[in-house]
């Protein structure tokens, strides 16, 4: 890749995200595949969703129909209230976030009384900081065991339980631009969460003997055998496949039925709706913006470019406002406490910053250090020519 950033023509995405390819006309893949939803027969797909549902049913009331992975966010709810208004009887069950907001613990509660059991499970905290901690220094992404559990206990208290069915959210390959034949993959799969699921090239198994860590401290980030999941027949499919999946939407009927937004849009992001549970996700939205020059406001606005709501010209004033700004604070919590609770200093964590920075995207003096504007933030390359 050359110093000047190619960005799709129609959305504001560059060519830095991993996986992202652009057509003869300088389309990227997920603006692409966003036209051809208009090519889908929904009615079909919503028979084929009521097909699968009565045919993972509970037909005498014996177990629960399927397992919901709910983080409390707006999506999440949408899940819940769209298998409640099936007629189904769900069990939701939580991986506990990394560092939970006030707001995260009153839509989880929000999620208990629509009319639903719910398993919250807590990892070992004192390990948890630790891989915190491993992670960002070696992956540069201080979310990494959250974004792992999201899949994992899921997975496992529905292998425990013997309940089947596993009702996921969207598969982000579609709206983000992945790979074709994953982007039509109805179903999660192992496969798909060791290739898309941010594991970034980091195995469990890597993190046995660091700073005291054993295997036994491991199970809820250990994914169920196939032996496992075949003996219950678990299959997990993304609910974004049998509907045309809208954030903004999801959030409306979620609001409808108790879900609390922000007051105002939180920091690093152009909405108030999204992302308010985890108080370390800013330090993890920040990485993916040293890495590939783009983080979460760029995400929302081409989301909101898509669907008419944004023009690209308003959706390039809305990223450069918000994005690249360093984390010193999210949803209340400040840097500093979240570093203390791992054991990190403000310029340990710098100097983390600056060693993930991809410096072939951002201005660079001539001696190869790194530029920052008056702020003190980083500068991208040809962001003036988007």
């Amino acid at each position: 890749m050359s110093n000047t950033i190619r960005y799709c023509t129609k959305c504001v995405m560059p060519e830095t995200k991993p996986d992202l390819w652009f057509d003869e006309d300088g389309v990227c893949a997920a603006c692409k595949y966003f036209d051809e939803r208009d090519e889908i027969d929904w009615e079909a797909r919503k028979k084929e969703l009521e097909t699968i549902v009565e045919q993972y049913r509970s037909k005498d009331g014996s177990n629960y129909d399927c397992v919901i992975p709910c983080s409390g966010g707006k999506d999440s709810t949408f899940q819940t209230l769209t298998m409640l208004d099936m007629g189904l009887n769900p069990l939701c069950v939580t991986a506990t976030t990394d560092r939970l907001s006030d707001i995260g613990r009153r839509n989880i509660e929000n999620i208990k009384n629509l009319g639903v059991d719910y398993i919250e499970v807590t990892t070992n905290p004192v390990i948890r900081r630790k891989i915190n901690k491993l992670c960002l220094e070696q992956v540069g992404d201080i979310s990494w065991p959250e974004h792992l559990t999201i899949f994992t206990i899921p997975v496992r208290i529905a292998v425990q339980m013997n309940i089947p069915l596993i009702v996921w959210g969207e598969n982000s390959q579609n709206e983000n631009g992945g790979p074709a034949t994953d982007a039509e993959n109805p179903n999660l799969t192992r496969r798909w969460l060791e290739e898309f699921g941010g594991l970034l090239g980091l195995r469990v198994t890597d993190l046995v003997d660091q700073e005291g860590i054993e295997k036994k401290h491991l199970i809820p980030y250990t994914y169920p055998s196939d032996e496992e999941l075949a003996r219950v027949g678990v299959t997990g499919i993304f609910l974004g496949y049998y509907k045309p999946w809208d954030g903004l939407a999801n959030a409306l009927v979620a609001a409808a039925h108790g879900f609390e937004s922000n007051p105002t849009i939180v920091e690093g992001s152009i909405v108030n709706y999204e992302n308010l549970d985890n108080q370390q996700m800013r330090i993890h939205d920040y990485f993916k913006f040293l890495k590939y020059g783009y983080s979460r406001p760029t995400d929302w606005a081409c989301w909101h470019i898509r669907r008419g709501r944004l023009s690209r010209e308003q959706g390039l004033k809305l990223v450069k406002k918000h994005e690249g700004k360093f984390p010193w604070k999210y949803l209340g919590c400040d840097l500093a406490t979240i570093l203390d609770e791992i054991g990190m200093t403000l310029d340990e964590f710098k100097a983390v910053c600056d060693r993930f920075t991809n410096k072939k995207i951002f201005k660079v003096d001539r001696r190869g250090n790194l530029v920052r504007d008056g702020q003190g933030d980083l500068i991208r390359l040809n962001d003036d020519n988007v």
